[in-house]
């Protein structure tokens, strides 16, 4: 049974319950990936949806090759390259999906992130390569080093993401940061 209050708290379903669940089982519902896209970005939902749905024949059949693809490596560069590559994701939307489902090495690449890091803004529109997995593994780097000790990787993106926004809020309203 579906506890729908969790739902209401999107990001912490999605980190909590999706992520245990595919590690335990190495398998994610439709509705759970289409949620993760949503999360990401939520204007490109119906698009995301319907590129899979083209690939695979259904949205469903997508998300349970994508899952297994996913489940049947061990190394986190080949699951990014999977998503990138065969999949066709931007990296953006591949590292938020993979930020979700393998929290310990993946964190998401967002503009935000990059504004507080002054550095790695050109990687969004790059396609999978050898050289962009060691760009991104100095981008991951690069937001541990950046943010306080003692934080998950995904509570140190969340550091720097509500650092830009809570600077841009306070320049918004002409207040010094």
């Amino acid at each position: 049974m579906v506890d729908y209050g969790k739902i209401y708290f999107l990001e912490n379903y999605l980190f909590d319950d999706v992520a245990a669940r595919f590690a335990t089982s190495g398998e994610i519902e439709p509705a759970d990936f289409y949620m993760i896209v949503i999360w990401k970005a939520n204007r490109a939902k119906t698009r995301v949806k319907r590129r899979l749905t083209q690939e695979a024949g259904s949205f469903g059949e997508a998300v349970k090759r994508i899952a297994a693809s996913l489940r049947s490596t061990e190394s986190s560069e080949r699951r990014l390259e999977i998503l990138m590559r065969e999949w066709h994701f931007r990296l953006p939307m591949a590292s938020a999906i993979l930020a979700v489902l393998c929290p310990a090495d993946f964190t998401v690449y967002d503009v935000r992130v990059c504004g507080e890091l002054g550095a790695f803004d050109q990687l969004a529109d790059r396609q999978f390569s050898d050289k962009l997995w060691l760009v991104y593994q100095r981008f991951v780097e690069a937001v541990k080093a950046a943010t306080p000790e003692g934080l998950s990787l995904r509570d140190k993106d969340r550091w720097l993401w509500g650092r830009s926004f809570y600077l841009q809020v306070r320049a918004e309203v002409g207040e010094a940061p």
